[in-house]
């Protein structure tokens, strides 16, 4: 293991968290606020970054350092961004303050906040940064803006990069990392305008498209989007959060103009009629709650949105809906959105295969003598991608109720602490019950919040990085 080349890259991404820590601060400045909460944290950050990137070391980087630096990195950044969160006062304890930023930074959108609308701008404008950092990847971001990191980059985005395959658009990785960004910050900037017509003030537009790029969720308002009660504002953002859920690589076959590819994805057509179906289920189940279908539909296609997108955006509150309904929403937290874009949870191009594995190994019990494969987007999908298919579900589904069990010490439902657990792991924010659309994870304990705050790693990082960490044979000399 070559530590000191792991940690000379972590030291460079701490330099470029405290270079991003900028904007928050202009914006504090800007509205006179005080800048020290984050003046304190660039200082202290800049100063470890440079004294950890400055370490010599050979450049010898395969995947398994690719793996433990991207764990790393992912750990300390979710602890360097809880620093103006501590310096500003406004935490109760730095459990609650790395809770916040892992939870901004892994674009997962869980808050121990109970006032949010109380804080500062420059506090809350670094609390959504965080989400838009994060969701195509602190990693990408940073073979984006600095290619030449002088280490085989493509390791590192192998280990972050969400979904079963991993595969680059073009051959280079940095020009893969620019490709990405600059269609991510092109749907940021469009959204942003969208809401600033719609109506809604340029801070708070600002605020919500860098939730919805990263579909993390973090509003600056109380009561979320429902806070404005405009049906063209849950219109414009509903849309916007199913785009950030459709692989970005799609998106890059569109600009290629290889439309006939682009429409043919098994993915995209499971995603989109899973999001139909859901939406048409729960909007029938909820005509008990709701006056009309069309109010009704309203609120459900929002919700089904924003939970599959796992952006965790609220117009509703989905605990008073149907236990029907509720489960529904349990189900696409599992789900989450498409492989390659910013959204959470196992990913719909795993539960497509999963569900055609399944359809495979019953064809071969009523035929055995038959041969079949599985198919992906019409191309063979290797035994052994099926098979860390398998170790994934299960290493996914083990964590979630892992993490439940220790959850439950603090005396809470089983609704609570398995929905707590799953909306951690899948990255989508809210839960049921008391920590439901219009509630918080405040009252868990420290250790709770601390299981959590990792779980949100895990899921974001999609297990594996993480484990890696905790594995003695990692650290062994080769």
């Amino acid at each position: 293991m070559n530590i000191k080349l792991v940690l000379k890259l972590v030291g460079r991404i701490l330099i470029l968290e405290s270079a991003a820590m900028v904007v928050p601060m202009a914006v504090a400045l800007l509205y006179r606020e005080s800048p020290l909460p984050f003046i304190y944290a660039i200082l202290i950050m800049a100063a470890c970054g440079f004294g950890l990137s400055v370490l010599p070391a050979k450049q010898q980087f395969f995947t398994r350092e690719g793996f433990v630096a991207v764990g790393l990195i992912w750990i300390f950044t979710g602890l360097a961004g809880a620093l103006p969160f501590i310096f500003s006062g406004w935490f109760a304890t730095p459990i609650d303050a790395i809770f916040e930023s892992c939870s901004g930074f892994t674009t997962t959108g869980s808050t121990i906040l109970t006032n949010i609308e109380a804080l500062p701008k420059g506090i809350l404008f670094w609390r959504a940064f965080t989400h838009w950092m994060g969701g195509m990847g602190v990693l990408v971001l940073a073979t984006a803006i600095v290619p030449k990191l002088g280490i085989r980059s493509h390791y590192l985005t192998q280990a972050e990069t969400p979904g079963p395959v991993f595969s680059k658009l073009v051959p280079k990785q940095s020009q893969t990392s620019k490709i990405l960004y600059t269609m991510y910050f092109a749907l940021t900037a469009l959204e942003v305008v969208c809401l600033k017509l719609a109506g809604m003030p340029l801070y708070d537009a600002l605020i919500h498209s860098f939730s919805t790029a990263g579909t993390g969720g973090f509003s600056n308002r109380n009561a979320s989007v429902g806070a404005y009660g405009s049906v063209s504002i849950d219109i414009i953002i509903t849309v916007f959060m199913l785009l950030f859920s459709v692989n970005f690589a799609i998106y890059f076959l569109l600009l290629t103009k290889k439309w006939r590819e682009a429409l043919q994805s098994d993915e995209l057509r499971f995603f989109l009629g899973v999001v139909f179906g859901a939406t048409a289920i729960i909007t029938l189940s909820n005509l008990r709650v709701y006056s009309s279908i069309w109010e009704s539909l309203r609120y459900t296609v929002f919700q089904v949105a924003s939970i599959i997108s796992t952006t965790g955006f609220g117009t509703a509150d989905f605990v008073l809906w149907p236990q029907f309904s509720q489960l529904i929403i349990i189900l696409l937290m599992f789900c989450g959105a498409s492989a390659g874009s910013t959204g959470g949870g196992m990913k719909c191009s795993r539960v497509l295969l999963l569900l055609r594995s399944i359809r495979r190994e019953i064809h071969r019990i009523t035929h055995p003598r038959s041969v079949e494969v599985v198919k992906l987007d019409g191309k063979l999908v290797s035994e052994s991608t099926l098979h860390s298919l398998l170790v994934f579900v299960g290493a996914y589904v083990t964590t979630v109720f892992v993490a439940a069990l220790i959850i439950s010490l603090d005396g809470e439902s089983f609704a609570v602490s398995f929905s707590a657990a799953l909306t951690c792991v899948s990255n989508v924010g809210p839960g049921l019950e008391v920590i439901g659309p219009s509630g918080s994870f405040a009252a868990f304990s420290g250790l709770s919040k601390a299981v959590m705050s990792l779980c949100m790693i895990i899921g974001r990082l999609e297990i594996l990085p993480i484990l890696v960490l905790f594995c003695p044979s990692t650290w062994r000399r080769t």
